[in-house]
C-alpha cells in the first residue's frame, strides 16, 4: 500500500482524531469528511473500534500497513508491554525525534528534512526516516543546512520540547536523553486496543 499523501485534516476528520496533535485539524469541524459528515457517526463493532485505533497511531506516525505491522512484530518479541514496546519503537524513528526537537512543525515536514539529507546521527548523515534511534544518539542538523528557511522558521514556532529529547538551538544538536515514559505521549491513544486487533 502507498503512503497516503493527502489532505491530512480530512484523516484527523474521518478518525475523530487530531493526526496533527495540535487540535487545529478538528477546531473548524469536528465531524467525518463528506456530504453527510455531520450525521454518519455510528456505533462501531469491537473490531471497529480496535481498528480505528490502530489507524490513529498509524496516521499519527506517517507509516503505511506493512511498516506499522513489522513495527508491533518487533514491540511483541521486546520483554514489557507490547503497547507501550509498540510507542516506544515509533517515538525512536529518527524522522519523529526531528519533529520532537523541533526541528519540523509536522512529522511529515521532518520526514522530507530526513529524506533531503539534511540530518546527521552522531556525526553521519542519515536519510532514512525509519531509522531507529537509541537513547544518546546525538542528531544534528547538517552544517551546509544550518540556515535552512524552514528549519529556521519551525525552530521560531516550537515553545516547548518533550523531556525525553534535548535541543540546543544554537548549536542545531539534539539529544535523544531517554526512552519517553507513557505519561509524556499523547493520552488519547489506547495502545491496548492495538494488541487486541493483532492478536485477535
Amino acid at each position: 500500500m502507498a503512503r497516503y499523501t493527502g489532505p491530512q485534516y480530512k484523516k484527523s476528520r474521518r478518525l475523530n482524531f487530531s493526526t496533527l496533535e495540535n487540535g487545529k485539524d478538528l477546531a473548524r469541524r469536528p465531524y467525518a469528511p463528506g456530504m453527510h459528515g455531520t450525521n454518519r457517526r455510528k456505533k462501531l463493532s469491537e473490531y471497529g473500534v480496535q481498528l480505528q485505533e490502530k489507524q490513529k497511531v498509524r496516521t499519527l506516525y506517517g507509516l503505511n500497513e506493512k511498516q506499522f505491522h513489522r513495527v508491533f512484530e518487533k514491540a511483541s518479541n521486546m520483554s514489557g508491554i507490547t503497547g507501550e514496546n509498540l510507542l516506544f519503537l515509533l517515538e525512536s524513528r529518527l524522522d519523529n525525534l526531528v519533529y520532537r526537537m523541533g526541528l519540523a512543525t509536522t512529522r511529515r515536514g521532518a520526514r522530507q528534512l530526513v529524506n533531503h539529507g539534511h540530518i546527521t546521527v552522531n556525526g553521519k548523515k542519515v536519510d532514512i526516516p525509519s531509522y531507529t534511534c537509541k537513547p544518546g544518539d546525538v542528531i544534528a542538523v547538517k552544517e551546509n543546512s544550518l540556515n535552512h528557511p524552514a528549519i529556521l522558521a519551525s525552530l521560531e514556532a516550537v515553545t516547548s520540547t518533550k523531556a525525553f529529547v534535548e535541543f540546543d538551538k544554537k548549536k542545531m544538536t539534539g539529544t535523544y536523553v531517554r526512552r519517553p515514559d507513557r505519561s509524556e505521549l499523547n493520552p488519547e491513544i489506547n495502545e491496548a486496543l492495538i494488541v487486541e486487533y493483532y492478536n485477535r
